[in-house]
């Protein structure tokens, strides 16, 4: 579910020389609610960013249709909250970039695709290829927020709650309320009282169940959302699973991994590892997730064989008594199917290797049988792309629509 490799071509035409870093600094408010702090990390003029997306076309030429919204530059910052994770309140990080020009803006937050790696979330490397695109829509007219996620950037002491609804959700909207809340913290910058989400793989799952949040729960969050954009997410947790302990083999078992090991440490799952996985890879579990290594050390650390990295018995058994814990704590984690009165794309590449395009379609199918409009619900499946390589056509085709909101 990651989508770093996506951007790998657009990394020989990211020339960050012309990226302004500064010196770090910290404030402390306690009238905040949720905003602790900021630093700059980074300001881009206009020219660098039609320069950049210009050079990027020339690979993915999608990129040409956002040129025409770009208007001035953008600085970015790294900003810290509070959230919530396990009942506690703890301090989390991510990014946040403005447009240049004073004014009043709706926020767009993106929620980013599995990272493993401390040294790669978002306010630890703003000027990673892998960013730079998202914070240049704040040129396009909003404020942008990215947040790091639990577990990486300020709150890296603990291990991330991967796919763990509750407090994915906090991070998400927390991170909305504490920039809209510290507006005049940002050089000009007024939030206006309308947001957007979009998201990928997990970004995709995070995205939708925010949504479902921000909807169903408005008067808890007083935050109008306008519409999200939900890409290729694992939307039925306990499905994937399902499909997962009857397989031969998955190409990225590092993402089983992150599953056991946030879910039981987090006390969803009632089984130890050793009872889900087979040594050697039980015992060093833990020690691969603690933000030094990359999904790719992971998935040389594990196996891409079903039945030589999951046991006999918990491929055997899985949906009877001994694991009920298990798919119990996947549907609790998996998306929410109702009657949605706010605008949603969904975007998937019909080659997924990684996410089954069923997690799309089935969940659209849901919405739409819950009483969600074909109007207010749409759905884009992408011919012949495989995981990694519908990123780039996700972004064009989800800015358009968030955009294309925004303005009518």
């Amino acid at each position: 579910m990651a989508f770093k490799k996506t951007y790998f071509r657009l990394s020989l035409v990211l020339i960050i020389a012309g990226i302004a870093v500064y010196s770090c600094s910290r404030d402390d408010r306690p009238d905040y609610r949720y905003f602790t702090g900021k630093e700059p990390v980074g300001e881009y003029p206009e020219e660098y960013i039609t320069g950049i997306l210009s050079v990027a076309a020339s690979s993915y030429p999608g990129l040409s249709e956002l040129e025409a919204y770009v208007s001035g530059g953008v600085k970015v910052y790294r900003i810290t909250y509070r959230s919530v994770v396990k009942g506690k309140t703890i301090e989390v990080s991510g990014l946040v970039s403005v447009p240049g020009t004073p004014g009043e803006y709706p926020v767009l937050s993106f929620q980013n695709g599995t990272n493993t790696l401390n040294s790669e979330c978002p306010s630890e490397n703003p000027a990673a290829y892998s960013f730079q695109l998202l914070e240049f829509v704040a040129s396009m007219g909003f404020v942008v927020v990215i947040p790091d996620y639990p577990g990486f950037g300020s709150s890296s002491g603990i291990p991330h709650p991967y796919l763990l609804k509750v407090p994915t959700n906090e991070a998400v909207i927390r991170m909305i309320q504490a920039v809209s809340e510290a507006e005049n913290e940002f050089d000009g910058i007024s939030v206006k009282n309308e947001c957007y989400l979009i998201g990928y793989s997990q970004g995709g799952l995070a995205t939708f169940n925010a949504h479902t949040d921000l909807e169903l729960l408005h008067s808890s969050y007083d935050l109008n959302l306008k519409g999200s954009v939900c890409g290729a997410g694992p939307y039925d947790l306990s499905k994937m699973m399902s499909n997962l302990v009857s397989a031969p083999s998955y190409p990225v078992p590092a993402y089983i991994g992150y599953i056991i090991n946030a879910y039981t440490y987090y006390g969803y799952i009632e089984n130890s590892v050793d009872e889900l996985l087979k040594e050697p890879y039980a015992s060093g579990l833990s020690h691969l997730y603690d933000g030094n290594h990359s999904i790719v050390e992971i998935n040389s650390a594990l196996t891409t064989s079903i039945p030589d990295l999951l046991t006999d018995e918990f491929r055997n058994n899985y949906h009877y008594a001994d694991f009920s814990t298990v798919d119990g704590s996947l549907v609790w984690n998996s998306s929410y199917a109702y009657k949605s009165e706010i605008p949603l794309l969904f975007i998937h590449g019909d080659a997924d290797t990684q996410v089954s395009v069923s997690n799309t379609e089935d969940l659209y199918n849901l919405l739409i049988l819950n009483g969600t409009s074909e109007a207010t619900c749409t759905k884009m499946i992408l011919p012949g792309l495989d995981h990694g390589d519908a990123v780039v056509p996700f972004m064009v085709e989800g800015l358009k629509f968030l955009i294309n909101l925004r303005d009518n």
